[in-house]
């Protein structure tokens, strides 16, 4: 005798579930990149709060640097244009304030010099519905004055 081969026939409870991965797939397809798409936002957003950052710190220890307050100003803009564009940040509007009260005090006084940087991060390009356009990233930092050197 000879087996015969018989082809399985499946039961009738799956036969109900035939394309249902298609279904699944159809649901969360938008689902998972939705949450893609707010990873990536989420992700520059935290780049550009880095960068913003690092500009500040650049900034104040450019203007700390300088003898006077006129060129620490322009030390510290400086810094933060090439600090934001060495981490490839483009920011729709910003602003740069440095405090150089300390250049006025006497040599032998402990003074610091601050600044403070305000970016505008355009976020227009990932298409989510409820997502901002823009988001503005604040930063400040202060670096100290040498005690002992002159100033102007």
């Amino acid at each position: 005798m000879t087996p015969r081969t018989h082809p399985r026939r499946l039961p009738p409870a799956l036969h109900r579930d035939r394309g249902s991965y298609a279904v699944e797939t159809a649901v969360l397809a938008p689902a998972m990149i939705t949450l893609l798409l707010l990873m990536v936002a989420f992700g520059r957003v935290i780049d550009a709060e880095g960068a913003v950052d690092s500009a500040a710190r650049a900034a104040a220890r450019a203007a700390s640097l300088e003898r006077d307050a006129g060129s620490a100003q322009a030390a510290a803009r400086t810094a933060v244009v090439r600090s934001l564009e060495g981490e490839g940040i483009t920011c729709r509007t910003s602003s740069v304030a440095v405090d150089t009260t300390g250049y006025s005090l006497d040599i032998g006084t402990d003074a610091t010099v601050t600044a403070t940087i305000a970016c505008t991060a355009n976020l227009a390009d990932i298409a989510l519905p409820g997502l901002p356009g823009s988001k503005t990233l604040n930063a400040s930092w202060t670096s100290p004055i040498d005690t002992y050197r002159g100033r102007q």
